[in-house]
């Protein structure tokens, strides 16, 4: 079904403008395109277009025509902002140094029903979930329509910070627009960090919406409101991360930017200057969209993974996404990644893998046309690297230093929510204690409970080396290495290692370590991965020797 597009009360805003300006605009043909009247004292009135601009063909706007207007509208607030009661038109005014309305800026506010088609699946996830785009682009639009879905249709509590009654429109009485969604005025801007608090302390929500989020003081609310738990839907202005990453104020919302010194070794190892920049910690929001037009937008599914690749002057990946002309959302994956080579047999590494020329190989990747996959299947398929992998469940221990130890040592582990999924559990001392349940539960699932002094980062490093030791030492030899030689062994190492250059390594951009190999099928793997024009390592000793793969 086409969106649909409601323009809401244009009449009214019509009512308040000078008789002059009315008539011009009541004769217009364009009138659902209009964006916004700009009215200034001794000038002609001008009607702008998402394309252009149209002076009015009237007389200059007189002192009169100002003061009438004003009598129309609401109050102005302390952002010399004002409005038209249970209608989403702003009203913005400049003045002079006598603090006198010398122009005004009526914006036309509209609701919009089935542009949220083309985020639905990201909003349903629970993931906090950040808006950026230039003014205009339809930020705000796309937020009400938001709230207006999660609370009608998804059944959830919704709370509308509405700083200056943009999103649910001027008076005491919230617009339809937002649906059941709650709104929360704000009286001044400089208080809307106190007001997000005062509606997670006080309201119990399950989802803030807030629009553009501007100081230092709302990103800290920001993150503290999503360490609660709470979901959070919010824009800012910036076209895209790389925006943000230079944003002092905003940069937080990603995680931060820090200045690290390396080591020589690890300069070496990285293959760059021994300063460079890193991302300081977990972003606030894991999900970001760069609105580029009203039917046109990138998604981050990982902002984290985007944040690294762009300090490391790597180009990120986002899945480009359109809206149809009949509301249908059209993936655009294709044109964003590589094309991919062929799948590779193992007559062709296996038995010949010392003798293929280097002219045979480019030749071979000249000719693939093979397209890339989707990365919307990803996801399941890194769950399936994941359960390789050392899984922790943490009680009384702060996920954040988990997570970021794990990430910045590059180790084979992941952080679990669910107790179940787990190999471990990392506790404090008197945690578990305190939590009978947890622990009868660990004890029947036979998960062993690894109990620290504190909650540091160094305590927590340490622990995480001798789970990753110990459960190295219980996986050390794996039914797939009992017959290395074997050639079922060696397709199944082959496999993998294309599985995690395909769905991975490619189309995510992140680093992949591969299972423990011998040496013969680690050279074999190398050489997979260099018909992919990709770089790789190997780590570990003796019969722990594995491949590593780094992103192109």
């Amino acid at each position: 079904m086409k969106a649909k597009q409601i323009t809401d009360d244009l009449e009214k805003l019509l009512e308040v403008l000078p008789p002059a300006v009315q008539e011009a605009l009541s004769t217009s043909t364009s009138r659902e395109e209009l964006l916004e009247v700009v009215l200034d004292l001794g000038r002609f009135p001008e009607a702008r277009y998402p394309d252009c601009a149209i002076t009015l063909n009237t007389q200059c706007l007189s002192k009169y025509d100002l003061e009438t207007t004003i009598k129309k509208l609401g109050k102005f607030g302390s952002d010399n902002r004002a409005g038209i009661e249970r209608t989403l038109h702003r009203i913005s005014a400049i003045r002079n140094r006598q603090k006198d309305v010398i122009g005004l800026t009526c914006r036309v506010g509209r609701a919009v029903f089935g542009t949220v088609a083309i985020v639905r699946d990201l909003i349903e996830s629970g993931d906090s979930l950040l808006l950026m785009g230039r003014p205009g682009v339809g930020k705000t639009t796309v937020l009400r329509e938001i709230a207006r879905v999660m609370a009608d249709e998804l059944q959830l509590r919704v709370v509308v910070i509405d700083t200056s009654n943009e999103i649910a429109g001027d008076g005491d009485i919230p617009h339809p627009a937002i649906g059941r969604a709650r709104r929360m005025q704000v009286a001044r801007p400089e208080n809307q960090h106190q007001v997000m608090i005062e509606a997670v302390e006080n309201h119990m929500p399950e989802v803030i919406l807030i629009d553009e989020i501007g100081t230092e003081l709302d990103t800290q609310a920001a993150r503290t409101i999503a360490e609660r738990g709470v979901q959070l839907i919010a824009t800012a202005h910036g076209n895209s991360i790389a925006n943000l990453i230079k944003n002092p104020t905003l940069s937080d919302l990603i995680g931060g930017i820090q200045s690290v010194t390396l080591g020589d070794e690890e300069a070496r190892r990285r293959r760059t200057q021994k300063t460079i920049l890193e991302r300081a910690a977990e972003p606030t929001f894991p999900v970001a969209v760069e609105i580029n037009s009203r039917n046109n937008w990138f998604i981050h599914k990982d902002v984290a993974n985007t944040v690294d690749l762009l300090l490391r002057g790597e180009a990120p990946h986002p899945q480009e996404r359109t809206l149809g002309n009949h509301g249908e959302v059209q993936y655009l994956n294709a044109s964003n990644i590589p094309p991919l080579p062929k799948k590779i047999t193992l007559n062709e590494l296996s038995t010949h893998h010392a003798e293929i020329p280097i002219s045979a190989i480019e030749n071979d990747l000249c000719k693939t046309n093979q397209k890339s996959t989707c990365i919307s299947n990803n996801q399941s398929l890194e769950k399936k690297y994941i359960a390789r992998y050392l899984k922790i469940f943490c009680y009384e221990i702060s996920s954040q230093i988990i997570d970021e130890s794990i990430r910045y040592h590059d180790w084979p582990a992941c952080r679990v929510e669910q107790i179940d999924e787990a190999n471990v559990i990392i506790t404090i001392r008197h945690g578990m204690s305190q939590n009978n349940t947890l622990r009868k539960k660990a004890k029947k699932l036979k998960i062993p409970i690894l109990v620290i002094k504190s909650n540091t980062l160094h305590q927590v490093e340490r622990a995480i080396k001798r789970l990753l030791k110990r459960h190295q030492e219980i996986s050390k030899h794996p039914p797939s290495q009992t017959n290395c030689n074997s050639k079922d062994d060696t397709n199944a190492a082959l496999e993998e290692c294309r599985l995690a250059l395909e769905q991975i390594v490619i189309p995510l951009g992140r680093p992949m370590e591969l299972l423990p190999r011998n040496m013969k099928v680690l050279q074999i793997q190398a050489d997979l991965v260099h018909r992919y024009r990709l770089r790789c390592d190997i780590f570990g000793e003796a019969d722990q020797q594995h491949l590593r793969v780094y992103p192109p």
